[in-house]
């Protein structure tokens, strides 16, 4: 009954009311193989199931006890047995072929023109592609005041206040757009009609990275390299995001892929190239120049709320023991290498990640004279130059 329940369900709404249950047949020759394996599964269980419960159906009715007071008496019929026996095994058997040779082309990551290492934490991306030495974390663009002043994504409108400046046409805005909360500042590029190898891999809990338009979905686990290819024949902007529970901002977690055409993409490749030459000169100047405190605590702010104000809060008060409070805190206000070492290292077991990869030396050192000159801290020792932590590397 159970059975038919749920076959109901499925069926009579898209029937009835026109709504689309169907799965994402998605843009990828693998997408589309599984959307078709799926939907010739389907109908086969469909088909199954009302021959099984048209004969049940029939079975009560016919020989119901007022029609039939006396039951048939009989007992098994090798040939009937060894129908319903053979009938099941010829389709799985039929259904197994196209299905293992699906799971080994999943699996066949050969002959791949590119490969990206994507690397998950919390809560980010990482994306490095191998062949280029090009690499670069993915955030999402959505503003924390923003979520945080209308509640997340979750609460109606009765619970969401305006922060300061907002408007209620940008309120409107914000709420028109279909992408909100699932836009970042560095979304993944890839060419078109190219085989492209991914490898997930983990920098401290279980994520895992999802593109339903290319039906890859691959844990990202600590440890380990999973593996996975795509070949995407469309231009165009694919999204997805984090499918693994994996902390407080999971839901903060977008993917966001940009597929280009081949020429776009060697393009945007030496584009990439040159960004980086002149970025390493940059960063030769910043740690050349001695950089006053009004300067680092402006850019330390902007680091710091873009960066650690969601677990530490932006009073910088923090949330109990698992984020500490930095107003006050024995690190924002102790030794100062200590509060070096710790922003750039992190700390193990917690969720204190290293920003030592992540930032550059200006803006580390930034962030920790900012947070030693905030609130009510005002430490001795409140400065620190980008030098410093360039020779704490």
């Amino acid at each position: 009954m159970r059975g038919l329940c749920t076959l109901l369900l499925l069926i009579v709404p898209q029937v009835v009311f026109a709504v689309d249950l169907d799965m994402r047949q998605g843009v990828t020759a693998m997408s589309q193989d599984i959307h078709w394996l799926h939907t010739v599964m389907l109908w086969v269980c469909i088909v199954i199931g009302v021959i099984v419960f048209g004969a049940m159906g029939y079975t009560i009715f016919a020989h119901r006890r007022s029609k039939h007071p006396e039951p048939a008496n009989f007992h098994e019929h090798l040939g009937v047995e060894i129908v319903w026996t053979l009938i099941p095994v010829i389709i799985l058997a039929v259904l197994a072929y196209p299905a293992a040779k699906m799971l080994i082309e999943i699996e066949d990551n050969s002959d791949a023109a590119l490969t990206v290492l994507i690397t998950g934490s919390q809560w980010k991306w990482h994306y490095q592609y191998l062949e280029h030495d090009i690499g670069f974390y993915s955030n999402m663009s959505t503003p924390r005041e923003q979520i945080n002043s209308c509640g997340g994504w979750f609460l109606t409108d009765t619970f969401c206040d305006l922060p300061d400046g907002d408007s209620e046409a940008g309120k409107a805005e914000r709420d028109a757009n279909e992408h909100y909360l699932l836009e970042v500042d560095n979304p993944l590029v890839l060419p078109s009609n190219r085989k492209v190898r991914f490898l997930t891999a983990s920098n401290d809990v279980i994520h895992s990275w999802w593109v339903p338009d290319f039906a890859v979905k691959q844990d990202a686990i600590p440890g380990f390299i999973n593996e996975a290819w795509t070949n995407v024949p469309e231009t165009g902007t694919y999204r997805g995001q984090c499918t693994e529970l994996c902390g407080k901002d999971h839901a903060f977690m977008p993917v966001v892929v940009e597929v280009r055409t081949e020429d776009e993409f060697d393009q945007w490749v030496e584009d990439q190239r040159i960004a980086k030459e002149l970025a390493s000169g940059q960063a030769v100047a910043d740690r050349e120049k001695t950089w006053t405190l009004a300067e680092l605590v402006s850019i330390g702010e902007e680091v710091y709320l873009a960066n650690c104000a969601t677990c530490h809060q932006p009073n910088g008060a923090g949330q109990g023991s698992t984020y500490p409070a930095l107003d006050g805190g024995e690190i924002a206000v102790g030794p100062m290498a200590a509060h070096i070492d710790r922003v750039m290292n992190g700390k193990a077991g917690t969720e204190m990640q290293a920003w030592a990869p992540q930032l550059s030396d200006r803006d580390i050192a930034a962030v920790i004279t900012y947070e030693r000159n905030a609130w009510s801290n005002q430490p001795d020792d409140n400065i620190v130059q980008p030098l410093t932590i360039f020779e704490s590397r």
